[in-house]
């Protein structure tokens, strides 16, 4: 069985500026490929532009160069499942947020932590019922560190 990866994908937004998706790719069970790409977390505006750097590092890791990451790209970048995890995690944590300090506090929380508590909260923070209370109490728990 083929692990799950992960597509990043570039949303054009108003005025010039872009943000982007991510979307989880199901694996493949029995030679039976799953269902399409499904749209996990879309972030753009202040939580991306604070957290760049990381989404860089994602794109690096996917073999592209950073400056492939433009806002008139039409091709996803292809992320390994570690690295589609970590960068979820981060952009459900900081997607509300406005505040730089505690977007910051997250940033390097995430980066620090061990990767089955990324899975973990990842799990946690992507569940369709309770993910809005998992994302909240990781927010309050990381940004206090």
């Amino acid at each position: 069985m083929k692990r799950n990866g992960f597509q990043l994908r570039v949303l054009p937004r108003p005025g010039g500026e872009y943000g982007v998706a991510l979307c989880e790719v199901p694996g493949v069970r029995r030679g039976v490929k799953d269902e399409e790409p499904k749209q996990v977390v879309r972030v753009w505006g202040t939580p991306f532009t604070a957290m760049l750097d990381r989404t860089l590092q994602a794109v690096k890791a996917s073999g592209s160069r950073p400056s492939a990451l433009r806002r008139d790209r039409a091709q996803p970048f292809t992320l390994d499942e570690e690295t589609g995890v970590r960068l979820g995690l981060l952009y459900h944590a900081v997607k509300p947020m406005r505040k730089l300090s505690r977007i910051s506090a997250i940033g390097q929380a995430t980066a620090a932590m061990g990767l089955e508590e990324a899975y973990y909260w990842y799990a946690k923070c992507s569940d369709p019922q309770e993910g809005r209370r998992a994302r909240r109490a990781f927010r309050i728990l990381m940004a206090e560190r």
